[in-house]
């Protein structure tokens, strides 16, 4: 009954009038490109990164599961920035896919690049309709099951970086693109909208001694008749090779609530891979019916050019 309940929940946050849709990242400091397109080149090298994250692991069939790949690299003008990201996002019966080139202009600001980027592409929500089981048979929206649609997007991110810190703003489905549309038999339409998402990433290095760096960094998430997402995280990396912290998460949504304390792993092998793992643990009700979360990201970086804008090796 109770997961019937969560599968429910999600249901509705999904074809709300306003969905929220955005998926979760437990290690969003390896996966910046994908929320702040000003990112985009800002490692002065070219940057590959794929992302798997199993969500809900034990919760049964429809469990959350998204998949990301993403790549960026400065171009020998070193104001510019180019990259792309491609997703895939399962959640239930919706399954959300889409494909975003990237471009960014740097310029340098005091002791640090200003970066403003721009993400334009195309996404589609997918809905597995035999997949849904229907208490209500006659429901007009239900029995109309609107066809999935091919819908433009775009996104905007201010994004600033020194040696030691980062700070960028971004905003997410600038188009509000509907999706879902029905023309009911009374002659009205009913449908969902993809709500704007606004984001607050930062985050520093601090060298405590020569083979110990302190660091914090933090996410901050809102949109739109939803409740604020925060994530908070602390890491020490050692001899630059691994890399070990843990993450606070608060969401107070009622039905979907992901409070959870993270622990995650990086190691940074050979000279160009990196590899991280993280885990999630509820703790909310959620931990009743799941093993957690798990995440594992894999990226591999090589240097395409001589001339630096900043070294960001941090970052």
């Amino acid at each position: 009954m109770k997961k019937s309940i969560i599968i429910l929940g999600l249901f509705l946050v999904t074809i709300s009038s306003f969905a929220q849709r955005d998926a979760l990242y437990s290690q969003f400091m390896f996966n910046r490109l994908v929320i702040n397109p000003g990112y985009t080149g800002s490692r002065d090298m070219l940057t590959m990164t794929l992302l798997n994250r199993y969500q809900w692991v034990g919760f049964g069939q429809g469990s959350p599961r998204t998949l990301t790949f993403s790549a960026h690299t400065p171009l020998r003008n070193q104001h510019v920035g180019l990259g792309f990201f491609v997703y895939t996002d399962q959640a239930g019966p919706f399954t959300d896919v889409g494909f975003m080139g990237n471009y960014a202009y740097r310029v340098r600001l005091l002791k640090g690049m200003l970066s403003l980027g721009i993400q334009a592409g195309f996404n589609q929500v997918n809905v597995n309709w035999d997949a849904v089981e229907m208490r209500d048979c006659d429901d007009e929206v239900l029995l109309a099951r609107p066809a999935n649609k091919l819908q433009p997007d775009a996104n905007f991110g201010i994004y600033y970086y020194t040696k030691s810190f980062y700070v960028g703003v971004s905003s997410k489905q600038l188009f509000e693109s509907q999706y879902g549309k029905v023309e009911l038999e009374s002659g009205k339409s009913t449908y969902a909208t993809l709500a704007r998402h606004f984001y607050g990433i930062a985050g520093m290095a601090v060298p405590l001694t020569e083979k110990i760096v302190f660091r914090p960094a933090m996410m901050i998430k809102y949109t739109e008749n939803a409740p604020l997402n925060v994530d908070l995280n602390a890491s020490f990396l050692f001899n630059d090779i691994i890399c070990l912290g843990a993450s606070y998460r608060t969401n107070r949504h009622a039905i979907t609530s992901n409070n959870a304390v993270v622990m995650m792993v990086e190691l940074n092998l050979l000279k160009n891979w990196r590899l991280g793992y993280s885990y999630d643990s509820y703790l909310n009700e959620m931990k009743t019916h799941t093993q957690g979360s798990h995440e594992i990201m894999i990226a591999y970086d090589m240097k395409l050019f001589k001339p630096k804008a900043i070294d960001s090796k941090y970052f």
